[in-house]
């Protein structure tokens, strides 16, 4: 990623692990060309051509860990060729999943023809030739890719192969493909927050997720190890309880019971955790109520409505548990958020 580095010196600079360039800090004639090239570095070497390359405009940002890179691009509208030349120039052999934001895409590789839209994942290789068609609708594409090495991938004899260019989408209800999706939109900001044990365990979750939603697609799951299968089911239980911390019967058992397992068999899924399950669902819950009580569009609901909003039944046990959280009651941090909104006022 040097050309990255270097771009980042000029521009933004680094932040934490996460390392963000933009075409802005080039001069202006040489702008697609310092793209073309940083994209032959940090993806593979391709033959690009844009309508827009005299005023071509390029961002990107990326995490780096032990076992795999994602990086977020966003750039004008182009078309990407990797012919059998230039994969003799340079292979890194490595898989990549692409995840569209916005305007759509094509790309052709091994037969396979994927045409995706916002929402849309697909798996491509360096080791094949490629053509890559990023539409024109007027605006910036955004996409994501994952870099999983061939090494790290744990689909043996070729059998991602069967999946290049193949559309997977992630909209659809809580499997891995749809994990797969909110962990690569969200992880360049989870990543600047992790020190490097907690971004390595990061990065083994985004090939786990990865290895199950392709696995799955190919009715494959029982080749994966059983640690990949079990990292892919704590990743489904973590966003469910995300996605339903206002439901006050919201407790192990009911966890373990909607993901058709025992309350024992969840707590060992979760033992080398740094928090048990019940443990985790109160942060999450207290995490919520401070960051409502502290907005000022929400000053109007109570705390007890806030308490409740969040799944807790009882408002002195939430206050009790929110001071030994934050070491002071939730008026506190209403009154603090209070008196911080009228200073700006004033």
């Amino acid at each position: 990623m040097s050309l990255i580095h270097d771009a980042a010196r000029q521009t933004e600079g680094a932040d934490g692990p996460v390392v963000s360039a933009s075409t802005d800090g080039v001069p202006a004639a040489e702008r697609f060309d310092w793209w073309v090239e940083m994209v032959g570095h940090t993806v593979m070497p391709v033959a690009v051509h844009s309508p827009h390359a005299a005023r071509f405009k390029g961002s990107v940002e990326a995490v780096s860990m032990p076992h795999s890179q994602v990086a977020a691009f966003n750039f004008s509208p182009m078309a990407a060729r990797r012919s059998p030349l230039y994969i003799r120039r340079h292979d890194p052999e490595d898989y990549y999943l692409v995840l569209v934001h916005g305007s759509p895409i094509r790309l052709e590789q091994a037969r396979g023809v994927a045409c995706l839209g916002a929402g849309d994942m697909t798996l491509f290789s360096t080791s094949a030739p490629l053509t890559c068609d990023f539409l024109d609708r007027g605006r910036q594409t955004r996409l994501t890719l994952l870099r999983l090495p061939r090494t790290a991938l744990p689909l043996s004899g070729g059998r991602a192969d069967r999946l290049l260019a193949e559309p997977l989408s992630t909209r659809a209800g809580s499997g891995s493909a749809a994990l797969l999706g909110s962990y690569l939109s969200g992880l360049p900001t989870a990543a600047r927050a992790c020190g490097p044990q907690e971004l390595a365990r990061l990065g083994v979750i985004g090939v786990d997720l990865a290895a199950t939603a392709l696995a799955g697609r190919l009715g494959a799951q029982d080749i994966l190890p059983t640690e990949t299968r079990k990292a892919a089911l704590r990743a489904r239980i973590k966003l469910c309880i995300e996605h339903n911390l206002g439901d006050p019967g919201l407790l192990p058992a009911a966890v373990a019971a909607h993901h058709h397992i025992s309350v024992r068999s969840l707590h060992l899924l979760f033992e080398r955790e740094r928090e048990t399950v019940g443990a985790m669902i109160r942060r999450l819950r207290l995490e919520r109520c401070h960051t409502d009580l502290a907005d000022p569009a929400l000053y109007q609901r109570t705390i007890a409505a806030t308490a409740t909003r969040w799944g807790f039944r009882h408002p002195a046990d939430f206050s009790r548990a929110f001071r030994k959280a934050y070491g002071v009651p939730p008026s506190e941090v209403r009154a603090v958020a209070r008196a911080r909104a009228r200073a700006l006022d004033a």
